[in-house]
């Protein structure tokens, strides 16, 4: 049995999967770490892995521009996958790891996936110095005198049929969601550690079927990890992270149920790195157009308002078909928007059957 096949019956035997609300996370996590109110980060510690929690990701989208000003995304993510709660040594599978890459232009999305197995070096994250990878995918500190590691980043990964090579660096601090990056996701209380970078400039190039594009723009990390972010009858989530004209920015989320109302929450962060959180209600989330993606309907329109801040724009994707067909697949690609402001982000859309 090979890697990828060995990983994925590890995953589906103990019930665990991504991507789609990443399935699991609305069970019962005995044995876990629960996250609670009032975290305390420390850096460059929280910048690696948490192996008491049960999931875990480094998350990075980039919207990027080339010379003669055609768009592109970037997605670069490192999951990672407790199968019980303690780590184990050796080919016995005590945390799975998963990467995801994806490139999209205006005509074509790409994507890729990686399986590895903790403690054999195929994949991980240290902090001393920062490096996160899968293979020969790599998201990977050069900060040096004492800055923030995740302040300057290397960022490489590769497909089939496409590449990228990115240089990241922070123009703003790193930022927390929620109550000191303490993100509820549910009217029952669930919650995750939850904290970003949203403030990269990037630069670095983009290996196509056609060539080598250079490429400029910005990129947003989301670190996160919990053991049971979600409560049960809750099937999936629609995030929107955007950059406004004037430096702001804004994180927002509506996580779907079956039974209840979708919960919502959003972060509004100041060009200087100043944030104010919001809870359940306060951001409204309405789909405007659906698109027949990968044999479902995906809402690829989007009316966006937190009216306390006066936001009410629509999104448009780059690519419609932005969908990243991964063993739990979901649609994640570059938006723009317009109406109340203008501006540039990216969404992710997971649980569309």
């Amino acid at each position: 049995m090979n890697a990828k096949v060995a990983c994925l019956a590890l995953l589906l035997s103990a019930g665990i999967a991504f991507a789609q609300g990443f399935a699991g996370l609305g069970t019962d996590a005995e044995g876990f770490l629960t996250p609670m109110p009032g975290p305390e980060f420390r850096f460059p510690r929280d910048h690696g892995a948490h192996l008491g929690y049960r999931i875990e990701w480094w998350y990075l989208t980039a919207t990027l521009t080339d010379a003669d000003g055609r768009d592109y995304g970037v997605q670069w993510t490192l999951f990672r996958s407790a199968l019980e709660p303690r780590t184990i040594r050796g080919w016995r599978p005590g945390q799975i790891w998963m990467g995801h890459a994806g490139l999209t232009t205006d005509q074509a999305h790409f994507a890729a996936e990686r399986f590895a197995r903790g403690g054999l070096g195929q994949a991980g994250v240290t902090t001393d110095p920062f490096v996160a990878w899968i293979d020969d995918w790599a998201m990977t500190s050069r900060a040096e005198g004492g800055a923030d590691a995740l302040s300057l980043i290397n960022v490489v990964a590769r497909g089939l049929d496409f590449a990228y090579d990115l240089w990241l660096e922070a123009q703003g601090p790193p930022i927390f969601h929620g109550d000191g990056g303490f993100s509820v996701k549910s009217a029952d209380g669930q919650a995750s550690h939850y904290y970003s970078q949203p403030f990269y400039t990037v630069a670095g190039t983009l290996a196509l079927p056609d060539g080598n594009i250079p490429v400029t723009g910005t990129a947003w990390l989301d670190r996160e990890w919990s053991s049971r972010p979600l409560s049960p009858d809750q099937r999936g989530w629609d995030w929107f992270s955007l950059q406004f004209a004037d430096g702001a920015r804004m994180m927002g989320f509506g996580l779907r149920s079956d039974v209840r109302a979708t919960f919502t929450a959003a972060t509004w962060i100041a060009p200087d790195g100043t944030t104010t959180a919001y809870p359940d209600g306060a951001l409204k989330l309405t789909p405007l157009g659906t698109r027949r993606v990968a044999g479902r309907q995906i809402p690829i329109r989007w009316r966006v308002e937190l009216p306390a801040r006066g936001v009410d724009v629509e999104t448009a994707p780059l690519n419609p078909h932005s969908w990243m067909a991964t063993t739990v697949p979901y649609w994640e690609g570059p938006i723009r928007f317009t109406g109340s402001h203008e501006g540039r982000g990216y969404l992710e859309m997971t649980g569309y059957e």
